[in-house]
């Protein structure tokens, strides 16, 4: 342990964050050895180049000015049908891996475990991760061919999602058909000085790297070789938390693989964004190039503008659903790539204090946290497609225990969707003045992915208000 004392002092003492072993003499041997590892797993180098951001001074604000709105893709019947069959035809060739962003807890939910095990159907309940499981069985049943799922974890919810998947045996899918990838973190640093900041003795505070961590995971994994040695080269990525979400989207791909409206590196789903005041980031085009501006970003006069329709400017909102050609995504972050920036968050963040050896909790923000956005690879892309798609179609987040983006208001959208599906088969359903559905109704990927698929046995002539319907 000597050896490593010493080269860990001399590490920290060139980059003046020496105080981070200034307890290592009274820590037991076991704290000591993990504080070790702490300092030896730090990504050094990466530390070194994000300097200025952590200092407040590298990173550039997007100037307002310099923003145009931009125009999805809507396709009509004739472009969908296109665009679909292209999309199969990829599929089936088997070109197509999902990725889903997992690595949070259910802790703002009230839920004790990974977000993705949350219950997330409005009458089954079945979780996040069985939503996702489902469709890609209906995939592999449609289409013939198995489309691989790499999951992001974190440190904190690895060990608890490996052992959910297998408690549920990976909810019908092949146990090598699915590979779990634990995101980065990053150490926490003192807005003032700098110093990487301590959780407690011989522990330095970290946090996730950002959900554009996830591209460096891959690589380091071997997560894209893993994807290259199938025959992947289609990336579809999601967040965890939408159950509506359509991870492998034929006509998305078929998109995104038509040279008439994409370089084919990097495309993404939007909806209508009808209220200025959403918290959600919106596309928009700097110098020629597809950028997402985050809501706190985009001054309101500018949120609020409308044009000669009186639809908002800015109204192409990121619902975070995007496609990535894998040979793009590994000229980001493979050998020779620059990777994607890193972003400067100032955050409340307890600290402890070795002078004092208590824990500090902060009256205001007083750490930097470094993260990076995986909207910010589109910049990258020569020429990048959106989909215009509908929010009740494919939008129904669970992010909050009440109140908007919560299972309330998701389990709303579901049903009132899979209502809309039985009624344009002829079943007459009971709707509320509101123009919600007055009955709790899921339908599983697996019985249909569209209103068209619903076999018709299942049909019921009429759905009694207030009742619950599974099919």
């Amino acid at each position: 342990m000597l050896n490593r004392l010493e080269t860990a002092r001399k590490l920290l003492d060139s980059r003046d964050q020496g105080h981070l072993l200034q307890e290592f003499e009274s820590l037991d041997s076991q704290a000591a050895e993990q504080l070790l590892d702490q300092v030896e797993s730090l990504h050094w180098d990466v530390i070194d180049q994000a300097r200025d951001v952590i200092s407040g001074v590298g990173e550039a604000a997007v100037d307002p000015d310099c923003l145009a709105p931009v125009e999805a893709h809507v396709p009509d019947t004739d472009s969908a049908g296109s665009l679909r069959s292209a999309g199969e035809e990829a599929i089936a060739a088997g070109q197509v891996a999902a990725l889903t962003v997992a690595g949070g807890q259910g802790t703002r939910l009230g839920w004790n475990g990974p977000k993705g095990t949350y219950p997330a159907t409005p009458v089954s309940g079945k979780p996040l991760f069985a939503c996702f499981a489902e469709q890609l069985r209906a995939v592999r049943h449609r289409y013939g061919a198995g489309v691989p799922w790499y999951i992001i974890t974190s440190p904190e919810n690895d060990s608890s999602t490996r052992n959910f998947l297998l408690d549920n045996k990976c909810f019908g899918l092949d146990r090598d058909s699915i590979m779990l990838v634990q995101q980065g973190t990053m150490p926490s640093f003192d807005a003032e000085t700098g110093h990487i900041l301590l959780s407690g003795p011989g522990r330095i505070a970290t946090s996730p790297d950002g959900h554009g961590g996830s591209l460096d995971a891959l690589h380091r994994s071997g997560a894209l070789s893993d994807m290259e040695s199938r025959g992947t080269t289609i990336i579809s990525y999601s967040q965890v938390d939408n159950p509506l979400a359509k991870i492998i989207d034929p006509v998305f791909i078929g998109l995104h693989v038509d040279e008439a409206h994409s370089s084919g590196e990097a495309s993404s789903k939007m909806v209508l964004k009808t209220d200025p005041a959403e918290r959600v980031g919106v596309f928009g085009l700097l110098e020629g190039r597809t950028c997402v501006i985050e809501y706190s970003d985009l001054p309101g006069t500018m949120a609020s503008a409308v044009d000669a329709d009186g639809r908002l400017r800015f109204h192409a909102a990121n619902i975070a659903m995007h496609l990535f050609s894998l040979s793009f995504i590994q000229s980001i972050v493979g050998e020779g790539g620059k990777g994607l920036p890193w972003h400067r968050a100032v955050k409340e963040v307890p600290s402890w204090n070795p002078e004092t050896r208590k824990l500090q909790k902060p009256s205001g923000p007083n750490a930097v946290k470094l993260e990076r956005f995986i909207f910010d690879v589109l910049g990258c892309a020569k020429r990048s497609a959106i989909l215009a798609t509908e929010r009740a179609e494919e939008f129904a987040p669970i992010k909050n225990a009440q109140g908007p983006d919560s299972q309330t208001t998701s389990f709303q959208i579901q049903s009132d969707l899979f209502a809309h599906w039985l009624e344009e088969r002829g079943v007459v359903i009971p709707w509320t003045s509101e123009g919600h559905v007055d009955a709790a109704i899921e339908i599983a990927p697996g019985t249909a992915m569209s209103s068209g698929e619903i076999p018709s046995e299942l049909l019921p002539s009429s759905i009694e208000p207030g009742s619950s319907m599974l099919l």
